[in-house]
């Protein structure tokens, strides 16, 4: 990771043996920002990435969190059940910090955290990227996980994301129950990928994530 100083570290979980990378906050600690991945890729994404770059200036440590299928090694995510287990196996050594810690996690990881969020005692939930239903199937929708959290929320979320685009989402007052924030992504794809012929560049998107979610975490107060 370009310009982070990270550390890592082991935790056994019931689902198995995770990984937490711990990027420190540059500046007196106020928040733990601990986020997963999804069900196709790491910790290696780009959106993940660019905040553990940029948040540790602005008194946020950021906690990449790998869990135990990708730390052994399998190429298939297990049933949400199993990544629930998991996530609720890290959750003291998140905690261990002392300070509040918001859950996130992009795609299958942001389901998580919205599941767990208040059994767990999250401060918030970020959710990057949120499933709402399969591509084409918009039928099946996931809204209720997401309305569920419980916990003030953030859905960072690509224009063009096949699993919901941001007008699909189901209205809300920001700060009500069951309510969230939503910063769209121009043109992002699941992955925030924008085409080359888009007038927003990727560097450009990336700064709309992290722009969007250092402004929700001053927010919290």
């Amino acid at each position: 990771m370009t310009e982070i100083e990270a550390v890592s570290e082991e935790v056994d979980t019931d689902a198995g043996t995770a990984r937490i990378t711990w990027c420190e906050a540059r500046k007196a600690a106020e928040w733990v920002l601990a986020v997963s991945h999804g069900a196709g890729g790491g910790v290696e994404a780009r959106d993940l990435r660019a905040l553990a770059a940029v948040l540790p200036a602005h008194g946020v440590t950021v906690a990449l969190v790998e869990q135990p299928w990708r730390v052994a090694g399998k190429k298939l995510a297990p049933a949400p059940r199993t990544l629930d287990t998991g996530w609720r196996g890290l959750w003291p050594a998140l905690a261990k910090p002392g300070l509040p810690v918001i859950a996130g996690g992009r795609s299958a990881g942001a389901r998580v955290a919205c599941r767990t969020a208040t059994e767990l005692g999250a401060a918030a939930v970020l959710a990057l990227s949120f499933p709402l239903h399969p591509p084409g199937r918009p039928e099946k929708s996931r809204a209720d996980e997401l309305l569920a959290a419980g916990v003030p929320t953030l859905v960072v979320q690509g224009g063009n994301d096949p699993f919901g685009r941001p007008e699909e989402f189901p209205a809300g007052a920001d700060g009500a129950a069951g309510s969230y924030r939503l910063v769209e992504v121009p043109y992002g794809d699941h992955g925030f990928v924008v085409p080359k012929r888009a007038p927003l560049g990727q560097e450009e998107a990336l700064k709309v994530i992290t722009d969007g979610v250092v402004e929700w975490i001053a927010s919290l107060g």
